[in-house]
């Protein structure tokens, strides 16, 4: 299987933040990294051990430890999230109308483009809490519902003359996803519970509550005279959570000097700080107890963040042949042209002259071009994981990302050369003495 076709179906198997979790735990573990208990103690890590450890079931954090204690040597650290802009399925979600069509309330997660989910085969992810006889202890379980099950219908042109001079959408009144019509006594209430119980095979009486968002069907695929583009939902940032992970497992030699690390976090679309997101302490604590592990003190693990090195990675702006007065005159990267360094003089950005030079470096070694992003000057642009993490782990490090088109749509657009070339990059960082 070639890369890229690995990553589609990676794209396919990541509806959400929960399964894009459970299914870079399983490449993982297939590659032979064993998964811990954040729970427990860590116990006797040694130099080549690879394992990992997750929070919430929707951020993940995998480790191969290098020769050379923390304390010595630092570690290696790329860094991405696994959420994207959707629409989180509210309590109480059936609403019914004339006809018993039955729609479901919603709520905006992130910042989407609305427009691009209308009228698109749309189905439910996330995960389900059951009852146990421990109620501080529920079973969870994961639901990926793969057929088409809902659709957010537009209004008919003849309804709206102004529909392509530009609408402004309700939330609250325009997203809501039709999900079918009652036909029986059985489905005039709980009709979602049926379909999650159904598709787990519980009682719904079991059913306790729900993190459940939508997703478009549509699998990924290629497309261009040359297949030379991607097409699929959730690129960002998940083609970079794909080439970490494709790094960390490819990555030799088998023990290497310096510990390499990935984290996965959740909820950046959201700012970040939660339990699960960049903004929480979770990570540094990690890295502290496994400092202490390897018969260090804390001195040890503040010298070891001082020698470390991180790559933030979260896509970038490409040039958009179509709006190209968007962008900077000089500092445009352009599809197929590389990894993308973006610089931010307000400091959204991690990335400074020094960070941006060594990651340069670690491209130039890869034998990977490298491009530049900043901000046309009139127009406001957004911020990422990098400077968030550095709130509770001070490290040198890069932002940057590859560059992609209409980031926030249902339906994001990337290159194939950028993603071979972002995993051979990452590579030759896990691989830096």
């Amino acid at each position: 299987m070639t890369a890229i076709q690995g990553f589609l179906d990676f794209l396919d198997e990541s509806p959400v933040n929960f399964l894009a979790v459970s299914t870079v735990a399983r490449h993982l573990e297939e590659a032979g990294f064993e998964r811990v208990d954040a729970s427990a103690p860590l116990y006797n890590i040694q130099p080549g051990d690879v394992f990992y450890c997750t929070k919430n079931d929707s951020s993940i954090y995998a480790f191969r430890m290098g020769r050379e204690p923390l304390g010595e040597a630092g570690f290696r650290l790329i860094c991405a999230h696994c959420d994207s802009p959707t629409f989180r399925i509210k309590p109480n979600a059936e609403m019914k109308g004339d006809g018993g069509v039955v729609k479901l309330n919603t709520e905006v997660y992130g910042g989407p483009i609305l427009s691009t989910w209308f009228d698109r085969p749309l189905s439910l992810a996330g995960r389900v809490i059951l009852r146990t006889d421990d109620p501080l202890h529920p079973l969870t379980r994961l639901l990926h519902i793969r057929q088409p099950l809902l659709q957010i219908p537009n209004l008919a042109i003849h309804f709206n003359r102004q529909v392509n001079d530009g609408v402004k959408l309700s939330k609250q009144k325009d997203m809501l996803p039709v999900v079918g019509i009652i036909t029986s006594e059985l489905e005039e209430e709980n009709l979602l519970l049926h379909v999650i119980g159904d598709e787990l095979g519980v009682d719904i009486d079991d059913i306790m509550d729900f993190d459940l968002y939508l997703y478009d069907v549509t699998p990924a695929c290629l497309f261009g005279v040359h297949q030379e583009f991607i097409s699929s939902g959730r690129l960002d940032d998940l083609s970079m959570v794909h080439a970490g992970m494709t790094a960390l497992i490819d990555a030799q030699p088998d023990i290497p000097e310096v510990t390499q690390v990935l984290a996965i976090f959740d909820n950046e679309e959201t700012g970040s700080l939660t339990k699960q997101g960049a903004g929480s302490p979770f990570l540094s604590s990690l890295l502290q107890r496994i400092c202490l592990n390897q018969g260090g003190t804390l001195e040890d693990y503040y010298c070891a963040v001082e020698k470390a090195f991180m790559i933030s990675a979260d896509n970038a702006h490409a040039w958009h042949p179509n709006y190209s007065e968007k962008y900077d005159p000089t500092n445009h990267p352009v599809m197929g042209g590389g990894p993308v360094i973006k610089f931010n003089a307000a400091q959204k950005y991690a990335s400074d002259a020094v960070s941006a030079a060594v990651f340069a470096g670690v491209c130039e070694k890869a034998g990977v071009p490298c491009q530049r992003f900043v901000n046309h000057s009139d127009v406001a642009g957004g911020s990422t994981l990098g400077n968030i993490l550095a709130s509770s782990l001070p490290l040198r490090g890069v932002d940057m990302g590859n560059p992609i088109w209409a980031m926030h749509s249902a339906r994001e657009t990337g290159h194939v050369k950028d993603h071979e070339y972002c995993i051979r990059a990452f590579t030759a960082f896990y691989e830096l003495a």
